[in-house]
């Protein structure tokens, strides 16, 4: 991909990003939330592999 469609696609990201928080604040907090909850949910599951693997 160019970089100049990857530039226009992250500053639109950003300004939708900012846009979000901005008027829906309650939604974008549930959404890091949600985001959060699965990213412990998947160092979870690696540490719990991990630990198989070890023992």
């Amino acid at each position: 991909m160019p970089v100049v469609v990857k530039k226009i696609l992250a500053w639109g990201f950003l300004a939708f990003l900012i846009y979000f928080m901005a008027f829906r604040p309650d939604g974008a907090a549930q959404l890091f939330k949600g985001i959060g909850v699965a990213l412990m949910a998947i160092a979870q599951g690696l540490g719990d592999f991990l630990t198989g693997l070890m023992s």
